[in-house]
């Protein structure tokens, strides 16, 4: 789920000088990554890449793990992350913390307003729907003075929680090397907005 491509431009910009290679199923968002030519881009997911042992490090950011919903698409993709890493290659990614609710907080009284270069507006408003088994349903509708009706997207998330997460971690072969309630390194308690995890293979 590299995106755009911004974080692996920065990796880029900050001096990595090794193979960087970003990975997306949207074809929208690797176009834009594409307007960077110093770094691999790969239209796809990890099921499909031929990447066997060949990086040091996966990144996934965005909260993206959490779009493994059911328990076999989970126990894919880490297989999937295990088999393209190294001997002794760490996986990085972080997914929200189920204790701290988030969705909550995702209601469509609180629109976010977006503009691009030329002025044009595209708001956003988020609505949960469900709330069942660890699992957040949930709506965003896109509205626009520029268009005819809104566009609304429906999404489901996992919430995991860290004794969960670590037991598919375990299973996958991996080990959980480091783990961070937030960016500024603070341990996991119940009130931690993140779980943020950095796991190394294990065999």
């Amino acid at each position: 789920g590299c995106g755009t491509g911004a974080m692996l431009h920065e990796a880029r910009d900050a001096g990595h000088a090794g193979r960087l290679c970003g990975l997306d199923p949207a074809a929208g968002m690797l176009a834009q990554a594409r307007k960077r030519t110093d770094i691999e881009w790969v239209q796809g997911d990890l099921g499909e890449a031929a990447f066997n042992g060949a990086f040091d490090l996966v990144v996934m950011t965005g909260h993206a793990f959490q779009v493994f919903v059911e328990d076999r698409e989970l126990r894919t993709a880490l297989a999937a992350i295990r088999r393209v890493l190294t001997g002794n290659g760490r996986f990085a990614f972080e997914t929200r913390n189920p204790r701290a609710r988030a969705w909550e907080e995702w209601t469509s009284d609180r629109p976010i307003e977006i503009r691009n270069e030329l002025g044009a507006s595209v708001q956003m408003a988020r609505q949960v729907t469900a709330v069942f088994d660890g699992r957040v349903s949930f709506s965003h509708t896109f509205t626009s003075p520029d268009w005819s009706q809104p566009q609304v997207s429906h999404s489901t998330l996992r919430f995991l929680d860290a004794p969960l997460l670590a037991s598919f971690l375990d299973e996958a072969g991996f080990a959980i090397e480091a783990q961070f309630g937030d960016w500024d390194r603070s341990p996991v308690t119940d009130g931690s907005p993140e779980i943020i995890t950095i796991a190394r293979t294990m065999f």
